[in-house]
């Protein structure tokens, strides 16, 4: 009797590599130049552009806006602002490349991505960062070269170690908005006025803190592998950081409107009286964001919230009317 030679071990192994054949890894697609040039556009954040719109604010607070020569100037600030906070963002992303890979958002971020070579992102940013002080020099005033440099200084002992150190991390970031406002009045050697700066200064503050506040709840439990310092402030300082800096931004922005200026309003109507209650109304409504957690970057939330877009609207109507006293 012919036995039939069982289907044993010695046969399977053969088909089960021709049906299910090893998984590799996918290699990394290689890097273009021209997505290389595309990473590092998105890593200087456009989006966040628009903080450096606070060059125009002290320009405006003084009626100086549309000087013939204002507008040039103030572009050309804007621009070197944007060539400074692009270099500051390179080298923050680059040193955080590993941390930033486990947030759930800014592991897109094209360093953190792989897009943009974390040497790249150093050397570019390294040469922003000493190129365009150096410009400012040339093509600017030496206060607003000046202020360009001790910006980036700051901003990069921040990357390094100040960001680690608790209420300095917050004094530092509103300091940049403080220096995106007094740059406008250098370039146009206007003085600033001291409820401009309380104003815009806690009014950073408040947007700042309400950030930091809304990192801490979203990331509630794992904000170590993130932004270490989140571990070190409390929920409720934070809570109290922008609800004081909110009050103090009003009572600043309420004496500037409230104050004599020279006599009657001479417009219409009293429009620097009557802006208080939209600054006030925006004030409340940012702080709804704020409460809720979701109050994390300041431009997102504007541009998100068609309530708040408004609101800032009628507002710098009301502002531009006072100023020109129409």
């Amino acid at each position: 009797m012919t036995e039939t030679a069982p289907l044993g071990n010695a046969t399977r192994p053969p088909l089960l590599e021709q049906r299910t054949p090893h998984r590799r890894t996918p290699p990394p697609r290689p890097r273009t130049l021209t997505g290389v040039l595309r990473g590092l556009l998105r890593a200087g954040r456009p989006k966040q552009w628009v903080k450096n719109v606070l060059v125009v604010a002290a320009p405006a607070a003084a009626g100086r806006l549309l000087d013939p020569h204002a507008l040039p100037r103030l572009a050309l600030v804007f621009a070197l602002f944007t060539a400074c906070a692009a270099a500051v963002y390179l080298i923050n992303d680059a040193r955080d490349v590993e941390a930033d890979r486990a947030h759930p958002a800014k592991r897109h971020r094209p360093i953190a991505a792989g897009q943009v070579p974390v040497p790249v992102a150093y050397a570019v940013g390294g040469a922003l960062a000493v190129l365009t002080p150096a410009a400012a020099a040339r093509l600017t005033s030496p206060p607003v070269a000046a202020l360009l440099a001790a910006y980036v200084g700051m901003q990069l002992a921040y990357c390094v170690s100040l960001k680690h150190v608790l209420v300095v991390d917050l004094a530092v970031v509103t300091t940049g908005f403080l220096m995106r406002a007094a740059a406008g009045g250098l370039a146009l050697g206007i003085p600033l006025s001291r409820w401009f700066l309380i104003t815009t200064g806690f009014g950073a503050l408040f947007m700042v803190s309400a950030k930091r506040y809304s990192e801490a709840v979203q990331m509630a439990g794992n904000a170590g592998a993130t932004r270490a310092l989140l571990t070190e402030y409390t929920t409720g300082y934070l809570r109290f950081v922008w609800q004081l800096a909110a009050g103090v931004a009003v009572l600043g922005y309420c004496l500037w409107a409230l104050e004599d200026h020279h006599g009657p309003h001479g417009g219409l109507l009293p429009w620097r009286q009557l802006s208080v209650v939209a600054f006030i109304l925006a004030i409340l409504r940012y702080a709804v964001f704020a409460d809720r957690g979701t109050a994390g970057e300041p431009e997102e939330v504007v541009l998100r919230d068609r309530a708040l877009a408004l609101i800032a609207l009628t507002w710098l109507a009301m502002y531009g009317l006072a100023v020109a006293r129409w």
